[in-house]
């Protein structure tokens, strides 16, 4: 029986001179160049606003209010910088912030990894109960209340770490893109471990985690972007300005902004940190995740697409 092979065509994109050197095609130089334009349009409008919010935090009250910052900074002024970074209250919630973070990543990757590997084994008794249970979790929730009480006075974690870390310790979105992982990782490489006398936790530490740092770096971005940006359960559960993630501490100056004596010391610092208070928070929150992005930047896109649920 023979079979056809076919080989793609590129006379469409690509020619060859007389002199032997390939070219693009007239309709292909085209396409390339509307295809930059457009990517760069589309680039310049992602970053307008957080250029406009950066211009924004530096300028002075009368130029903000007359609307008058685009992209660059307009009566350069450090007031509202200045009162936020020395306050005491500021560094203590900012630590809080970095602590919670990395142990609410440290646990949310344990045991995301854990589950999402077990519900990737076929062979696993009761498979399809615990993918139904965390499935269930996605689409219903007990509600605020019921939360609360059961955080609050149930497990007595008010005012305390674990009140934050431990509710949402698993994402179900990203346990399922992690299992879709497993399942498609070469079984011949485990088979071959477990001949060698490996133990399943073996086998999972010492072979599939180290060959899974795509994965394990999307899913570490993910989780630690949503602990970084967390305030709402911290406004919850916590009551101690000591314990404040860094998140309510800005929400709070946000919400205080006029009348603040206690941080602007005078009337002229209230209206000037009135006005570009927002801009300062938001820089100040966002910028930690903008630097650690390029890090991970390269395993983004892979890992989500090793991922991905394959149809």
């Amino acid at each position: 029986m023979v079979t056809e092979t076919t080989t793609p065509d590129v006379s469409a994109v690509r020619t060859v001179t007389t002199a032997g050197v390939v070219k693009d095609t007239r309709g292909y130089a085209i396409f390339r160049v509307v295809n930059a334009v457009v990517l760069t349009l589309i680039a310049a409008i992602t970053l307008y606003p957080f250029v406009n919010l950066v211009a924004k935090s530096f300028s002075s009250e009368g130029y903000i209010a007359a609307g008058k910052v685009n992209l660059v900074p307009r009566g350069f002024n450090l007031t509202t910088f200045n009162a936020v970074v020395s306050d005491p209250m500021f560094w203590t919630n900012y630590k809080n912030t970095v602590v919670y973070t990395v142990v609410g990543t440290v646990i949310a990757m344990a045991l995301t990894t854990t589950y999402a590997y077990a519900l990737s084994r076929t062979n696993l008794k009761g498979r399809g109960f615990f993918t139904g249970i965390a499935l269930f979790t996605m689409f219903f929730g007990g509600g605020l209340i019921p939360n609360y009480i059961l955080v609050a006075n149930v497990l007595h974690m008010r005012n305390t770490m674990w009140a934050i870390v431990l509710p949402g310790a698993i994402s179900v979105f990203n346990l399922l893109v992690m299992k879709s992982f497993f399942e498609n990782f070469p079984a011949e490489l485990e088979e071959a471990a477990a001949l060698d006398g490996m133990t399943t936790y073996g086998v999972f530490l010492k072979i599939v985690l180290p060959l899974s740092k795509a994965v394990l770096a999307t899913m570490t971005l993910f989780y630690a972007v949503s602990m970084w940006n967390s305030w709402f359960g911290a406004f919850l559960y916590l009551d101690k300005k000591d314990l404040f993630p860094v998140t309510v501490y800005l929400r709070n100056l946000i919400a205080a902004t006029t009348g603040s004596q206690e941080i602007t010391g005078s009337q002229d610092n209230a209206v000037q940190i009135g006005a570009n208070v927002q801009s300062v928070t938001m820089l100040l929150t966002v910028l930690p995740i903008v630097c650690l992005y390029p890090f991970v930047q390269k395993y983004f896109v892979s890992g989500v697409m090793l991922g991905s649920v394959k149809g």
